[in-house]
This record gives C-alpha cells, sequence and structure tokens, in this order.
C-alpha cells in the first residue's frame, strides 16, 4: 500500500473500523471528526465516553493502530 502526504478520511475509518468491534464488545465506539497536522481528533462514544480507562485505550491501542497503518499520523487525540 502507497501512503500520500495527507491520508484520505476514507483511510483513517478503514483503520478505526478495525478498533470498532473490540470497542462494541464494551458497548462504546469511535467517530473521527477530523485530520489536522499529523493529529487524529476522534470523539470516544458509548461507554468509552467518560471511562477511567478511556486514555489507555486511546493510546495503547487506537493511536498504536493508526499510526502503524498511517505513518503520517503523529498522535490521536479526543474531543
Amino acid at each position: 500500500m502507497q501512503y500520500c502526504a495527507t491520508p484520505s478520511v476514507e483511510h483513517i475509518e478503514k483503520t478505526l473500523d478495525e478498533i470498532r468491534p473490540m470497542l462494541a464488545r464494551h458497548l462504546g465506539n469511535i467517530e473521527f471528526v477530523k485530520f489536522e497536522e499529523g493529529v487524529v481528533y476522534v470523539r470516544l462514544l458509548g461507554t468509552c465516553k467518560g471511562c477511567p480507562l478511556s486514555q489507555l485505550t486511546l493510546k495503547a491501542g487506537v493511536e498504536e493502530l493508526i499510526k502503524s497503518k498511517i505513518p503520517e499520523v503523529e498522535r490521536v487525540e479526543a474531543v
């Protein structure tokens, strides 16, 4: 797979689709908000919103997967 300087929304969404089943097992979900200057902004939904472990899930799970598949992404932030 080739990468471009700015990842497409579709590529980000496809990567998030890989994460959604894991979150759904805990009655949660994730929504893409925007990509800006190397940062993917997402919104955690369902039981993920406000969960004490959501930052761990975001950084160790979501961010690591996205960064491994889309090198242009520097970090993932929840809004």
